[in-house]
């Protein structure tokens, strides 16, 4: 009895957290009268409609004109900017977060405040710099440029790499290094043929979730970014018209929008387990 209840707070655990999801899909695959009927219907006709609608521009009512679909560009704008920026943000993170581990201070205090004022920057709103920062874009001509997006989203990337790799460097025993040192091993050399390799599992996590945070970013998309480069949280705000709303067609833009990330956990599953479970080995 007493797994029974377990179990049963761990499938209620479960249905809160994939509810939201399980819900936004079960309005993508319905038709627009559907979605909007005064009682919700939990039978239905199920449609691939709105999924088409995000490739051929139709809205999916007669009531709404069909537009061109700018969907895929939106898609492939996250992926470049996404992608670019959490490699860019990796290069700087990564040996930033090496050097803050190894490094020598007069005082052990100094190390530990300045790794969190640099994780400080993470927390802070992005509301809060966006007027400065579009006035900078616009002087230095990055309004509506991949380079743009990418350079802004290493406040996101940047701060965050450093913090989670620091935690990863910081469990990797110096005797191991000081070993490959006396082997005939550069500090460069120890830090790319030992370290990485060792810590390759929280790198892969940290590269994913830095990913997911760029992806999902939508203030810095809105304020630095335009037509050419907008990403999929920008681009949904398409379907919000004054018509109506394509409820259908944003909520399998959200699900299709869902998918890069969940495929790239699926390749670094193995990596992302031990980059959690990070910090077993110790001196």
């Amino acid at each position: 009895m007493r797994y029974f209840f377990y179990y049963l707070i761990f499938a209620l655990i479960v249905i809160v957290i994939l509810f939201p999801m399980l819900w936004t899909f079960s309005l993508s695959i319905k038709t627009h009268a559907d979605i909007t009927s005064s009682i919700p219907k939990f039978v239905f006709q199920p449609t691939t409609g709105n999924y088409r609608g995000l490739f051929t521009g139709e809205t999916g009512t007669t009531s709404l004109p069909s537009s061109k679909p700018n969907f895929p560009r939106y898609f492939m704008n996250g992926v470049i900017i996404s992608g670019g920026a959490t490699l860019l943000a990796m290069l700087i993170g990564i040996p930033a977060a090496y050097a803050l581990t190894r490094a020598r201070f007069k005082k052990e205090s100094t190390r530990e405040n300045l790794a969190f004022n640099i994780l400080s920057y993470w927390f802070g709103p992005e509301i809060a710099i966006v007027l400065p920062l579009y006035q900078i874009y616009q002087r230095l001509g990055l309004i509506d440029t991949y380079l743009g997006l990418m350079l802004v989203y290493q406040l996101i990337g940047i701060p965050f790499i450093v913090w989670m790799c620091r935690s990863y460097f910081l469990d990797i025993p110096v005797s191991i290094e000081e070993a490959a040192n006396v082997d005939g091993c550069s500090q460069v050399q120890t830090f790319f043929r030992v370290v990485l390799p060792l810590a390759k599992g929280g790198i892969a996590a940290t590269a994913l979730l830095t990913f997911i945070f760029c992806w999902n970013s939508f203030v810095f998309a809105l304020v630095v970014g335009g037509e050419k480069t907008m990403p999929v949280t920008t681009g949904s705000l398409g379907f919000i018209r004054y018509q109506a709303v394509l409820w259908g067609q944003m909520s399998a833009a959200i699900i299709v929008s869902a998918l890069p990330a969940i495929i790239l956990a699926i390749l670094l599953q193995k990596h992302i387990v031990r980059g959690l479970t990070f910090g077993s080995v110790k001196e």
